[in-house]
Formats: structure tokens, sequence, C-alpha cells
């Protein structure tokens, strides 16, 4: 047994919804499926490998959706990784119907978010879900029905803790009549940052900010763009520069880089080993 901090660890701590204290380093399974998000993974066996890999690297804290596949990820997060260690947190997500490759369809009706909490449950294999979110707002169905919903589920035991996904400050502030929020998933990387304020009020809140594509860089990472001699200057690469860029922005970050293979996934974790110089994150501001 050795005494030496594994990557995602590097990252420090949160505590999500107060009782729930996950490494803020963590792993998104969306790319665990085929193309265009929909049916199963072009390699099966190393899906597996890559969640397997993402725990013994620190990670306690998985993103997963019932939509991704659909059904595809659940059932390859319970089969790669139960039992369950303890300490690990899976947030999973309801709200978004599939049709085809890259279709994704908001449905908020408080019967079907119900049925997919109940098919998340079966699918994963576990009693309750620590952190539910609703996937998207339906604008077709009243916003405290939707999470009214969740809050039952709530009530019953079956689910731990609240998030939602795509949402302004007024959206989070309309939930909070109905439920207590404890996380928001948003679009949010280097060179997308149109949640700046969503993310400072929920510093502010003391809600989870968990960004989704965390590691969109464009082509600041190109061969000789700014990014890339940055990474080169510290020694990394322009993935870890991005993610110890979002670590170091705020401490209610909770990126969950995502990828299908077993290097790019080592590759990602030790982002959180690197520590920005307050020169060296301003230079990250600047090049965005």
């Amino acid at each position: 047994m050795t005494l030496e901090a594994l990557p995602a660890q590097a990252a420090g701590t949160f505590d999500l919804g107060g009782d729930l204290t996950i490494n803020r380093l963590g792993y998104g399974s969306m790319q665990l499926t085929g193309k265009g998000v929909w049916g199963p993974p072009r390699d099966e066996l190393e899906a597996v490998r890559v969640l397997r890999r993402a725990v013994e690297l620190g990670v306690n804290f998985i993103d997963t959706a019932d939509s991704y596949g659909p059904a595809v990820a659940e059932p390859l997060i319970a089969k790669a990784l139960k039992p369950y260690a303890s300490d690990l947190v899976i947030a999973t997500k309801g709200g978004l119907t599939r049709s085809g490759p890259d279709d994704w369809r908001p449905v908020g009706r408080p019967e079907y978010l119900r049925q997919q909490t109940e098919m998340s449950l079966r699918w994963l294999g576990v009693d309750r879900i620590d952190l539910y979110q609703l996937h998207r707002i339906d604008a077709k169905v009243p916003l405290a029905d939707q999470v009214g919903e969740l809050t039952k589920l709530q009530q019953e035991g079956k689910i731990r803790h609240i998030g939602l996904s795509e949402v302004s400050i007024d959206e989070v502030k309309e939930a909070q009549k109905t439920a207590t929020i404890v996380s928001v998933q948003n679009l949010f990387n280097l060179t997308n940052r149109k949640s700046e304020a969503l993310l400072d009020w929920s510093a502010e809140q003391g809600i989870g900010f968990i960004p989704w594509f965390p590691l969109a860089t464009g082509s600041l990472a190109g061969e000789g763009g700014p990014l890339d001699e940055i990474a080169k200057k510290k020694g990394a690469t322009p993935s870890q520069l991005a993610l110890a860029w979002l670590l170091k922005r705020s401490p209610v970050m909770l990126p969950i880089p995502g990828t299908s293979t077993v290097a790019h996934l080592d590759d990602n974790m030790h982002g959180a080993e690197i520590e920005l110089t307050d020169d060296e994150f301003a230079e990250l501001n600047a090049v965005a």
C-alpha cells in the first residue's frame, strides 16, 4: 500500500451538497458510447478499462446520463465498477430523450423523469442516486413540476441530491423555490465562458459547478499556437493546461473530462498536478 497521492487527488476536494466529499477532478462518461453518443462503444473492453483506471487514478466522482447511448454508459459503469468503492459518487441525469445519433430532445414530464430515475437505479445497480441532474429544462412543462418530481424522489430515498444542467442564474433561483440545488452543469472551458456569471454566483452560494466540454481549446492548442507554446514552457500538454486553468479558476469547479482511451485518461488526470502561477493563469486568460 502506497501513501503517494493519486493524480486526481491533487485537484483538492469539494463537499457536494455539504456531505459528499469528492476529488474535484472527475470523469465524464459520454464518450464511452458510439458515434453521435449513440449505441455501444467501438471497444467495450477499453471502455471498462478506462472506468477502472479512472478510479485507480483517484477519481471518485463520475458523471453520466440515461441518454448516453441511450442506456449504454450507465450499465457500463456498473459492469466495470461494481461493487462500488464506498467513496465513489455517481452523478447521472435525466430529461433528454434520444431519437438518433446527435439528436437530443428535452422531456420533463414528471412521470417521465420518475421512469428514468427508476431505470437509472436499475442500470447503475444502486438503491439511491448520489446526484440526479435535470439534463435540460423542458420549456413545455412548468419548472416547479420537473424539479418537484425530483424532490418527491428525494423524499422517497431514491435521490440524495439534485442538480441542474444548462441553466441561468434566474432558473436556478426558480428551482430553489422547490428543491435544494447542489450543483449546476453548463458548457464552460478556456474558450467559451458564457456561463461565467453563473460560475461566480455558484461559488458565492457554495454550489458545485460542473463544466461540460472542459477541454475545448480550438486552434489555440495547434502546433505553434499560444496554448501549445505555453504548454511547452510548462512541460505539459494543452489539455493538462486547460484543466489546470479550470481548477484554478474557482474552488467550486468540478471538471469531468471524458475520453474513450486509457492513454488519454492518464494524460488528463495529470492536469490536476500542474500548479499555475498567477502570471501563467493571467497569460492563459489573455490568449483565450
